[in-house]
């Protein structure tokens, strides 16, 4: 998933080094009853995003646990990023 968003990211500004900072990053797991750890699911993701792209500093996360998402997929992520000129 973390491949995918850096991948489509550089897609849409040509360049990750034009990314200043990760500023918000929301994730929805599809998680079975009783798991409790959607958290840690978003941390991993946002840990590999950060160091991909070398920036320092911690995005706002926040991550919730759904019974279902659209399609049966696993995660679904909205992030917001901050780019240099």
């Amino acid at each position: 998933m973390a491949l995918s968003i850096l991948g489509s990211l550089d897609r849409a500004i040509g360049d990750l080094d034009r990314v200043r900072a990760w500023t918000r990053v929301f994730g929805m797991v599809n998680s079975a009853p009783g798991f409790n750890c959607n958290r840690s699911v978003i941390n991993g993701l946002l840990r590999l995003i950060l160091e991909s792209t070398a920036r320092a500093g911690r995005a706002l996360e926040s991550a919730v646990g759904l019974a279902e998402l659209p399609f049966n997929i696993p995660v679904e992520i909205e992030g917001e990023v901050e780019l240099f000129p």
